[in-house]
């Protein structure tokens, strides 16, 4: 094509001076406005043998505090939380068997091995000190089993509204939920379950809608069996063998689990102190500030 052809250019124009500082403003800014919980943290998997888990650990001096999720949930149910507790913590979280992005179950679990590998991921990331533990719901008894088992590595717990038994007349109507769930799927039965877990009033619906679409990804296979290991958990005897110091928090709005077992739990332990929140049975993500306060006033650094 003749060079006459071509459409003239627009005349130069004097371009503003290069400022560097401006993209890293930028991104500083962008940092800034980040959640505390996704400062330092990465997310990892790790194989122990009998499981393979997704966990995060934020690595502090200290010996990290342990965050251990309710049945159905995973590791991102303590976002809330780590935005309130003190950046200097270690903590460490997990998606438990079955749950999150950790490796599906094919048979109901037990609460020994749900206990254990607390110990078996802390023996592969090479922290033998004795370490607190905070759990919610199946993740307070969770955290309770493995002190009562493993004695020499927790240091304290706090269970918040923890399951620790389940009422004989129960059962079957776990296990009829338990064998829905494997045929059709999360959806069908999580609006039922969380208008008696949840009280939307106490979330914004951003929050809420967060929450629900995560339950909703669940595994139906591995949430089903979880149900079945639920149907026929009693820690009555396991109870009084936890020795180290324990808070149990009660969930005042808590249907599923009213404050009275709760408290009935903090009376079967030997060094267990009892406070209440103005909470529902997913308390990390209902009440965030408060459980955040709970642990750091019961578990200074």
């Amino acid at each position: 094509m003749p060079s006459s052809a071509w459409p003239a250019l627009p005349a130069p124009t004097r371009s503003r001076p290069c400022s560097r500082a401006r993209p890293r403003a930028s991104i500083a800014s962008r940092f800034e406005l980040m959640p505390k919980h996704a400062m330092n943290l990465r997310t990892q998997w790790i194989d122990l043998d009998e499981t393979a888990l997704r966990f995060e650990w934020r690595r502090a001096q200290d010996a990290p505090l342990v965050l251990v999720h309710e049945l159905g949930g995973s590791l991102n149910n303590w976002d809330r939380v780590l935005d309130h507790l003190e950046t200097a913590r270690s903590v460490l979280r997990y998606d438990a068997r079955g749950c999150g992005m950790s490796e599906k179950l094919r048979a109901a679990p037990g609460l020994a091995a749900l206990a254990d590998d607390i110990v078996r991921l802390l023996d592969a990331l090479g922290i033998d000190e004795p370490v607190p533990l905070a759990g919610c719901a199946l993740g307070g008894a969770v955290a309770l089993a493995c002190a009562a088992r493993h004695p020499a590595r927790v240091a304290a717990v706090v269970a918040m509204t923890p399951v620790t038994d389940v009422a004989s007349e129960r059962r079957a109507g776990l296990l009829a939920l338990a064998d829905r769930v494997a045929r059709e799927g999360m959806r069908v039965v999580a609006d039922g379950l969380l208008s008696v877990s949840f009280p939307r009033e106490l979330v914004d619906a951003q929050v809420y809608d967060e929450f629900r679409a995560r339950w909703l990804a669940n595994d139906p296979d591995s949430f089903a069996w979880q149900y079945r290991m639920l149907a026929q958990l009693d820690m009555r005897v396991l109870l009084p063998r936890v020795r180290c110091p324990v808070l149990v928090v009660a969930a005042e709005k808590d249907a599923l689990r009213p404050a009275a077992l709760s408290e009935a739990v903090a009376g079967a332990l030997p060094h267990a102190k009892l406070v209440r929140l103005a909470a529902g049975h997913f308390m990390p993500v209902q009440a965030a500030p408060e459980v955040a306060a709970a642990i750091q006033e019961f578990l200074p650094i």
